[in-house]
């Protein structure tokens, strides 16, 4: 197991790409620290999942909370030596009706995070001359979509802050990249299926095809498994060479 004697943060991994993030860690032996919001059931059913991980409820909107996750990690497992930025929200409505708070709160989860986990994160890995920082970013750090101003913004930001944070690192053994994913299939898209074929009038299948993956060429959703694969790739010692990349994973979205 090739991550034997590393350590991880995953934010935002109590579900979906973050879950299946860190169960691609924790098998290639790491020793993982999940984090994210979840009823007590699912918190510990990912514990379950993730074999001997600890968690966290630190809030990403938070940086005193942020800080004081890193300074736990570094104390019950060490390091950490891998940081993956994972937790994010969204909210949907036209700039000129867009609730300020929203804004706020959206800009500090999807994008101030990644900075103060970052901060707190880089010297131990400074000190080791081994890291990898890798940012879950979107399609939409690539392109944009009506009546999402923020997490466009916020997801643009994380594509640059990653590229900045590379630079400083290039010499130090530390790697910084973001994985750009298109629509992933999880439970929360699953879930919004049948509320769109009532309000739309659409079979499932339109609704697939015609909605979710109207952008994505393949009309093939993105698994958690796939992302996971790639954030596991880039923790290799043979991706030590890819650094301050934004890589796509999104069924041709951004090729167009």
């Amino acid at each position: 197991m090739f991550l034997e004697g590393k350590s991880a943060i995953i934010t935002g991994s109590t579900s979906g790409i973050g879950l299946a993030i860190a169960k691609a860690l924790s098998a290639a032996g790491a020793r993982v620290m999940i984090n994210g919001f979840g009823d007590r059931s699912a918190i510990e059913s990912a514990l379950v999942q993730v074999g001997g991980a600890i968690y966290s409820d630190a809030d990403m909107a938070d940086s005193d909370a942020i800080e004081s996750m890193v300074e736990r990690c570094a104390v019950e497992l060490g390091g950490p030596d891998i940081l993956v930025n994972n937790a994010g929200i969204q909210h949907v409505a036209p700039v000129d009706a867009f609730p300020p708070e929203k804004w706020d709160a959206i800009v500090a989860v999807n994008l101030s995070s990644v900075f103060h986990t970052t901060r707190a994160a880089v010297p131990a890995m400074r000190q080791k001359g081994w890291g990898r920082i890798v940012n879950t970013a979107s399609a939409h750090s690539l392109v944009a979509s009506p009546n999402k101003s923020a997490y466009v913004a916020a997801k643009h930001g994380v594509a640059g802050f990653t590229k900045s944070v590379a630079l400083e690192l290039a010499q130090s053994g530390v790697t910084a990249n973001c994985i750009s994913p298109g629509y992933v299939w999880t439970t929360l898209v699953e879930n919004q299926i049948p509320d769109t074929m009532a309000a739309r009038n659409l079979t499932r299948e339109q609704v697939m095809n015609d909605v979710l993956l109207a952008a994505q060429p393949t009309k093939k959703f993105v698994t958690v498994g796939q992302v996971a694969s790639l954030a596991l790739y880039l923790c290799r010692d043979e991706a030590s060479a890819i650094t301050g990349a934004n890589l796509s994973i999104d069924g041709g979205w951004t090729a167009q």
